[in-house]
């Protein structure tokens, strides 16, 4: 009879198995490359087996927002800029917006922000401690459109449960998407989730938050008349 932990091993091999992204590796400019190599010491979180000491990371304590998926940096350096109050951590696979993002931040002299180019899943699951984290931002994640590719979208039960372990008490899970059918699936898992609640008086949809910035997928998306969904749970 299998018990408790084989049931968490099952989920964990899932996570593994089943990735949410595709790497896509544009040609990276020599900019990229150079900020890359000189500021990844820096700034750059290496995958880990073991939790990190996140005080020793940032070299203080502080709230800590963890974004997944951060496309063009844009939300995520001007989050850090705008609250140096915070600690920062982002996570993008594509390497050249990796790159932008590093030279954009050494040049503000950014000091509260870390980030990783490596599966966000498996940095959630062996790297970031326990109910360390204040807020998780995921914006305009893929919304695998096809059927056979659901499987695929990042926002599923076993990750609903990992993102409960991680946060806060009180912190905050945030997300936004423009594809419908996604939103949907979004808040039937985790209205589903042990951990957290909706912060929708209704159970649904939130105001844009006055700290997410529009990126520009999200003005192109508007101007071809996508409607952008924001999602807003507290982990209880």
């Amino acid at each position: 009879m299998s018990g408790p932990e084989d049931s968490q091993e099952g989920e964990n091999l899932h996570l593994r198995r089943i990735r949410s992204f595709v790497r896509r590796e544009g040609r990276m400019t020599d900019g990229q490359e150079r900020s890359l190599a000189e500021q990844w010491p820096r700034y750059g979180i290496e995958p880990t087996a073991q939790p990190l000491d996140l005080a020793a990371v940032f070299g203080r304590h502080a709230p800590l927002m963890f974004e997944i998926g951060f496309g063009a940096g844009d939300h995520l350096l001007a989050r850090a800029a705008a609250e140096p109050g915070w600690n920062f951590i982002g996570v993008e696979v594509h390497r050249p917006g990796v790159g932008r993002v590093l030279n954009r931040a050494a040049l503000a002299g950014l000091t509260n922000l870390r980030v990783a180019s490596h599966d966000a899943v498996e940095l959630l699951r062996d790297g970031i401690p326990n109910a360390s984290l204040d807020q998780v931002v995921i914006q305009f994640p893929d919304p695998w459109h096809k059927t056979r590719h659901h499987k695929r979208r990042l926002v599923q039960p076993e990750f609903a449960q990992l993102l409960v372990q991680k946060l806060k008490q009180g912190g905050e899970l945030q997300l936004a998407t423009d594809w419908a059918p996604y939103a949907e699936h979004m808040l039937e898992v985790l209205n589903a989730a042990p951990g957290l609640r909706n912060r929708a008086a209704d159970g649904r949809y939130v105001p844009m938050p006055a700290t997410r910035l529009k990126t520009r997928f999200e003005t192109r998306g508007e101007r071809l008349g996508h409607e952008v969904f924001d999602l807003s749970f507290e982990r209880t």
